[in-house]
Formats: C-alpha cells, structure tokens, sequence
C-alpha cells in the first residue's frame, strides 16, 4: 500500500499540478511540531525531481523557519481528494530563502509573487512516499479564500515591514530572520 522513491516522478509532478492545498509538517529538538496548512494557487513549484520550494506570505507566525534554520527537516504532504485516491509525502531538507538572500532572484523567478510574500522555502527531496489515501474523503474546491492577499494589499508597506521584522522569535522562542521589504506582488520575469 505505500511506495517509496528517491525522487519525484513524473505522475507524483502531474499530482501535485491538480492539488489547492498541501502541509507541511516540522520540528526541533525541542518544543511544538509545527503542522501548516497552506493553499492559494500557484505558491507550490517542482524546481526538479528533487527540488521543490513554496512561496510563504506573512502570516501568525513563523514556526517552518525557525525549524528549517535550526536543522532543515521537513515533510510535505498532499492528499488528492478527488480520484484516484492518492497520498504524497515528500520528505527532504529545506531552508528558507528570504528577498535579501543570495538565491531570492533565482527562486523569486519561478512565482508570481503575491501581496505579502515573506520568504520561499527551498527543500531539496530526500525521498518520496506514497500510499493508497483510501481514508481520504472526496472533496471538491469550492473555492480560494481572497483574504490573506487582501489584507496583505491593504497594508501601508512600511508599516507591514515594520510588523514583520518585529516577529524574531516563533512560538517556542526560536530565533527566526525577518523580512525586510514589503512585496507588493510582482510576475515572475519570463
């Protein structure tokens, strides 16, 4: 019932393609595990079959970079819940990328980037799992909810970077890097 690869397939990549939503799960060594929902269209990319990386607008706090900066682990999970039934993790290491880091240019080319953008978290694939997702129940998207970028477009920017950069510490009082430019949504350079 569940299969392991060393990377991305090319049906795991057409998966992914159909999915609204996704997870991500991370840890330290101590304190909380860290669970995230995360949608809006178009924040997930496959960089390779053994690259992935999502786009992380500002939100209540910052829980995947302060794990990701302390020892990279990270799980991502899909679950397709129209058919087939099907469950995907991704397993691998990651580290968040923020505007003023070397590589942002590179990874900032693959999004559209969205009011509010915060940072791209770039994971590189360890393995991949997939298992039968039979529990999973059949949902269909009704549709996207437009307030997180609505509000992030309401915001006067530098009082936005101003907020953020106060948010140095996740929950558990680990130590986070803050952004340090609003975003006011920019396209990708094709």
């Amino acid at each position: 019932m569940s299969d392991f690869t060393q990377m991305l397939t090319p049906a795991h990549i057409a998966m992914i393609g159909k999915q609204a939503v996704f997870f991500t799960a991370t840890a330290a060594a101590e304190g909380r595990i860290n669970l995230s929902p995360k949608g809006l269209a178009d924040t997930f990319r496959v960089l390779s079959p053994n690259r992935v990386a999502y786009l992380d607008l500002g939100g209540s706090g910052n829980e995947t970079h302060a794990h990701l900066s302390l020892d990279g682990r990270i799980t991502i999970m899909m679950c397709n819940f129209e058919a087939p039934a099907l469950i995907m993790r991704i397993y691998g290491t990651g580290h968040p990328v923020l505007p003023a880091d070397p590589g942002w240019d590179e990874l900032a080319a693959h999004f559209t980037l969205l009011p509010g953008t915060r940072q791209i978290f770039d994971i590189a694939v360890d393995s991949v799992q997939t298992s039968c997702g039979w529990g999973v129940p059949v949902m269909t998207l009704d549709h996207e909810r437009p307030t997180m970028v609505k509000w992030h477009e309401q915001q006067d920017p530098d009082e936005w970077v101003l907020r953020f950069q106060g948010r140095t510490h996740s929950i558990d009082g680990l130590p986070t890097r803050a952004t340090d430019r609003f975003i006011a949504g920019e396209a990708p350079d094709q």
